[in-house]
């Protein structure tokens, strides 16, 4: 078994198995936990807890105005990784198919050349994440082993998937990747490398902040403030 086979075959199935029952386990531990009852009424014109938890999970999108320009400039660079990851994961062809092969899930890919832009500027947006991060004093103080390992397994896929961009998606998927075996099967691992990582590190947060800001915003509205 070749170094491709392997990450197409056995290292796939164990990362999705890993990623699987490694995400259920997290969060069927945080909804496992005990809650205290709260014993104080809810202030009059309190909204539901529903409502509440909705209008935290909504109002965490953006920064608020006093946290000033460098949350702000923080914020946007969030979304352009998020939404450039969105595109290139679910917007490139040769990604697809490789959903429609686990899945049978499939859709109209977006043209190479969105794709490319998106790539670069997801790429660009983690570099400044991390300047960031090394520069802000507050920021450097609370980072740890986590943040960085995750920030470098993020990485990993788009710079290796990068390599592979030799010519249009077309005649990649044309050839099944033969001529770019080597390099296909470390962009695999890459990605298996952060499945396996995601239920353990910090990128469950792409479920738990769900968690986390409903349950602030409970809090806060059964105490009557507004967010």
């Amino acid at each position: 078994m070749d170094l491709l086979n392997f990450a197409r075959g056995p290292a796939l199935s164990f990362a999705l198995v890993v990623f699987v029952l490694g995400t259920l386990w997290r969060l069927g531990g945080i909804l496992r936990r005990p809650r205290m009852r709260d014993l104080s009424p809810p202030r009059a014109g309190a909204p539901s807890n529903l409502t509440g938890a909705l209008r935290a999970i909504v109002r965490g999108m953006w920064p608020r105005r006093e946290f000033g320009q460098a949350a702000l400039v923080t914020s946007i660079n969030g979304y352009v990784f998020h939404i450039g990851l969105a595109l290139v994961f679910f917007g490139y062809a040769p990604h697809i198919a490789f959903i429609r092969r686990i899945t049978g899930l499939s859709w109209p890919a977006l043209p190479d050349m969105v794709m490319y832009l998106a790539a670069g500027a997801t790429i660009v947006s983690l570099l400044l994440a991390l300047l960031f991060r090394l520069t802000d004093p507050v920021l450097r103080k609370i980072s740890n082993a986590d943040d960085m390992i995750t920030w470098t397994i993020t990485f990993l896929p788009l710079v290796t998937g990068m390599a592979l961009v030799g010519e249009p998606s077309a005649a990649i998927l044309a050839r099944d990747h033969v001529i770019y075996a080597g390099p296909l099967a470390v962009h695999l691992l890459t990605l298996e490398l952060l499945l396996i990582w995601f239920p353990f590190g910090k990128l469950m947060h792409a479920f738990l902040f769900v968690f986390s800001r409903g349950a602030t915003g409970v809090r806060f509205s059964h105490r009557g403030v507004k967010l």
